[in-house]
């Protein structure tokens, strides 16, 4: 019998990780990317008997190759918080699916384990920008107002160290970082033991946050802002982090991050306003490499030809205060 662990490489998918692991120890092989690599279900050679874990990635962008699996008789567990479409009804899959936009795969898997490594849920919610989430369930572990800043700081760089055209683009391997974070049942013990990772994901962020604050709109009103960034490693980086960045500072506005591909196109990163979380995804499946959930969406791959229509497109979807 073999175990494969299949995770978002993003702070959602590592913190769920770490604490199924911490949880359930079990010596998996390990199956991630960069973010925006989603289609990781097509990598997993199972067969009868064979245990599959799924974290944080749309089950609905990764459909026939569930199917496959559990035609091969592998069992399969779930878990997410994206678009998951039709799901399949099968004795082999057990899932935990919730697409409530105030909900990530960390918090479902905290729930589903009863809150045994909750600081790692913590961890695992700010890095998906909810905020008011991630600061409820913290009152319970009654943490000093700086520990809860460091949990939120590894959040924002875990997810940060997630976005990226390709892995060299990357500080870390995100299956590197779970294994450098993985034994420790408390995120905050990570934080100080091994503190060169946590200062090179800082001195990163905020490196590529200074890159990025000279970058003017090419659109922005009440309602909507679209940001085009250029074809470099720091761009590709600082994209996703970036966009939280700017709905958390003006949450009733909608915002695009359009960022050039080094072949050509763009990569676009859609949040919907804070006080709206609504219809990221669902303008973004409007074109054929996008996907997501309610209040964050992006697209893969966008082309040229398709910029202009997608920014029209993007502001109809956010008319409403809109001057």
């Amino acid at each position: 019998m073999a175990d494969f662990d299949v995770f978002n490489g993003d702070a959602d998918g590592i913190c769920s990780l770490v604490q199924l692991r911490l949880a359930e120890p079990r010596k998996a092989s390990l199956i991630t990317g960069v973010k925006r690599d989603i289609a990781l279900l097509d990598r997993v050679k199972a067969v009868a008997g064979d245990r599959v874990t799924v974290l944080d990635i749309s089950m609905e962008k990764n459909r026939s190759s569930l199917d496959i699996l559990l035609q091969a008789e592998a069992d399969v567990f779930y878990v997410d918080h994206h678009v998951a479409g039709d799901v399949p009804k099968s004795s082999r899959l057990t899932t935990i699916i919730n697409e409530a936009p105030d909900v990530c795969t960390s918090l479902l898997v905290n729930s589903y384990l009863k809150g045994q490594f909750r600081a790692w849920a913590v961890v695992g919610a700010f890095g998906d920008n909810l905020k008011q989430s991630a600061s409820r369930l913290a009152k319970s572990l009654q943490l000093k107002p700086d520990e809860l800043k460091k949990l939120e700081e590894l959040g924002t760089y875990l997810n940060y160290n997630g976005y990226g055209e390709q892995l060299e683009d990357l500080h870390f391997d995100p299956a590197e970082l779970f294994k450098l974070t993985g034994s420790y049942a408390n995120p905050l013990d990570f934080i100080r033991d091994d503190q060169q990772y946590f200062n090179c994901l800082s001195n990163g962020y905020h490196e590529d946050m200074m890159a990025v604050a000279t970058v003017e709109a090419e659109q922005a009103s009440d309602s909507t802002a679209v940001f085009i960034l250029p074809n470099s490693p720091w761009a590709r980086r600082i994209s996703g982090v970036f966009s939280n960045d700017l709905a958390n500072r003006f949450p009733a506005r909608a915002h695009a991050i359009v960022t050039e591909k080094a072949k050509g196109g763009y990569q676009v990163s859609v949040r919907a306003p804070l006080l709206n979380k609504s219809g990221a995804a669902e303008l973004c499946q409007k074109f054929s490499s996008g996907g997501g959930r309610a209040a964050a969406a992006g697209i893969n791959q966008l082309s040229a030809a398709e910029l202009e229509e997608f920014i029209r497109v993007f502001q109809a979807a956010y008319p409403l205060s809109a001057k």
